[in-house]
């Protein structure tokens, strides 16, 4: 097929400085290489990563920035050496978008943890030098490694928050085994990452506990989500009823909170895996020693488990809670995550009741979507 031209305008919405406001921005994205995908973005998940990002809260950013890496679109190009995908097929784009393709992890197809160190979808430096733009666009340029197969029936804007939020709760989940039925899990917090740790865990057939400090939370997360049981874990009482109780703890908290009580729960040879990033992780040693307990760390995942991920998604009806908005109305969306009125994944949408994931469902020229 004819290369893309490198002059393409590409529409998207970018911040200027570090106040984090978008504004329209026009940009070119690369002309298509051989082993590349160019796609049709139709939704992109809104995460905490565009805030972190748009407002330079690493001291990292480079402006312009077009923030969102939970994209998902349709394939309209592909390069010559591209066999996986062919025009008009569904895909997505997750938090990278290249690798070294040469260290053990990439190897392994473990490409988020490369040892030369992956490039970010946005605000990313690419092997050309050029600075990544993400999926707050119309349209963007993908080596094919790091596109996912969207399955045929499973809705685009479901699919976006599967790509950051998703994985990163489902990628510790297969590393400990927690997908052995019957087992306990316990998941702290219920926002973006937990509500789909919850959704893994029943669908793994496994007995899911909430532990959130907001008891306004409990009659949604039983009775929509599906849980089995909902602890207050800042009522003692109820903490010490669920001693040693649970086999897996998913810690989905980005907040400082203590670890000891939680630990408490765990049964002999439990594992507490922390996929948030709390400013410090402190717990006395005998919670860790005694009982043989084991706290572990993840990010998101390499393209392997990804691509398994959205397979089971598909293959087990297990879906984000999302709400799709207008493009125009990204900046209220993240305003609205800021101030934490989201309780699912985010998105941008006019429902906010049930504070769920946003997804951009943006209004470019052409009708296109953004899932925030």
């Amino acid at each position: 097929m004819s290369s893309l031209s490198a002059n393409e305008d590409c529409l998207g919405w970018a911040a200027r400085d570090a106040s984090g406001f978008l504004s329209p921005y026009s940009f070119n994205r690369r002309a298509l290489r051989s082993d590349d995908v160019s796609i049709k973005i139709t939704h992109c998940g809104v995460c905490y990563a565009d805030v972190a990002w748009t407002r330079n809260e690493h001291g990292d950013s480079k402006y312009p920035l077009v923030p969102g890496h939970e994209i998902v679109g349709i394939v309209k190009e592909v390069g010559s050496n591209v066999n996986r995908f062919k025009v008009g097929d569904h895909v997505g784009v997750g938090t990278y978008v290249n690798s070294c393709r040469d260290c053990e992890c990439c190897n392994d197809e473990e490409e988020v943890y490369c040892v030369k160190g992956l490039v970010l979808t946005f605000n990313g430096v690419d092997d050309d030098g050029t600075i990544t733009k993400g999926g707050y666009s119309s349209y963007i340029v993908v080596h094919d490694r790091y596109c996912f197969r969207i399955p045929d029936g499973y809705p685009l804007a479901s699919a976006a928050p599967l790509l950051c939020a998703g994985i990163t709760v489902y990628s510790p989940m297969i590393r400990h085994k927690m997908n052995q039925p019957g087992k306990s899990l316990g998941v702290i917090g219920l926002g973006g990452l937990g509500h789909m740790a919850v959704k893994f865990g029943k669908a793994f057939g496994l007995n899911v506990t909430i532990l959130s400090t907001s008891i306004s939370k409990k009659e949604e997360a039983l009775t929509l989500l599906g849980a089995d049981k909902f602890v207050v874990s800042s009522d003692q009482e109820q903490m010490k009823a669920e001693a040693k109780s649970l086999d897996f703890i998913i810690d989905t908290a980005a907040g400082d909170h203590p670890f000891d009580p939680y630990m408490s729960l765990l049964k002999t040879g439990g594992v507490l895996a922390l996929v948030a990033f709390p400013s410090e992780v402190k717990f006395h040693p005998a919670s860790l020693n005694i009982g043989m307990k084991t706290v572990s760390g993840s990010v998101t995942g390499g393209t392997k488990l990804t691509q398994e991920m959205i397979d089971f998604c598909a293959a087990h009806k297990v879906y984000p809670n999302i709400e799709v908005i207008p493009i125009h109305y990204a900046n209220e969306a993240l305003e609205r995550l800021i101030k934490r009125d989201v309780r699912y994944s985010e998105g941008i949408g006019s429902n906010i009741e049930t504070q769920k994931h946003k997804v951009i469902g943006s209004s470019w020229m052409d009708g296109e979507h953004l899932l925030v």
